[in-house]
């Protein structure tokens, strides 16, 4: 019967192939040890507000990012001094330190890389920057700035807040060119008044 050839179908049925999925989904933060630790909530609880950050989890991922490089940094001080992977990978970090703003010429060592704070990533997110170059009236207008699509860093659009800019990018902060803030058209508020504006100017 019928029935009993859609049965056999079913069970002789070739499986499907499956699809292999590529995507990295590892996680990019790591929770505190300790999550009642009062002093160190009161310090994150005040990055949050200083810089206009989402939530902590900002402030996690940093810390971590900051906990690799430091380890990093720590590994290779216990190489010998002319050691070709302490010459390599320590020049590789410090480069980047220094290409971020991390770090500047005169500081230009392992040891200082273990100085560093979660103040001074946050010092070179876009989010900061803006509202320091004077293009936003806070650091909350600015994230909200970068999410609505205003900000450009040369040509390029962002709406990253926490996107890292470079020292030879920090000069060309500015507003997108079709940004209604900017030279460009008016924004969805102003076109919808013009419209309803012109539209009652007909009834009459």
């Amino acid at each position: 019967s019928k029935a009993t050839v859609s049965v056999l179908n079913c069970v002789f049925k070739k499986p499907l192939k499956m699809v292999r999925k590529y995507r990295n989904c590892s996680k990019v933060y790591k929770n505190p040890r300790r999550p009642f630790e009062k002093e160190r909530l009161d310090k994150e609880l005040k990055l949050v507000g200083e810089y206009g950050l989402r939530c902590k989890r900002e402030v996690w991922r940093i810390a971590l990012t900051l906990a690799k490089m430091r380890k990093c940094a720590r590994t290779l001080l216990t190489l010998e001094q002319d050691s070709e992977r302490r010459v390599l990978e320590g020049g590789a970090l410090l480069r980047r330190c220094n290409r971020y703003g991390l770090l500047d010429q005169d500081h230009m060592k392992l040891d200082y890389v273990l100085g560093l704070t979660l103040q001074d990533f946050l010092e070179r997110r876009l989010q900061t920057l803006v509202y320091k170059h004077g293009l936003a009236k806070s650091i909350h207008h600015a994230r909200v700035m970068i999410r609505q699509r205003h900000i450009c860093v040369g040509k390029q659009m962002v709406t990253v807040p926490s996107f890292w800019v470079r020292t030879d990018s920090e000069k060309h902060i500015d507003l997108h060119p079709k940004s209604s803030l900017g030279l460009g058209g008016p924004g969805r508020v102003k076109r919808t008044r013009n419209k309803s504006g012109a539209a009652g100017g007909d009834d009459e």
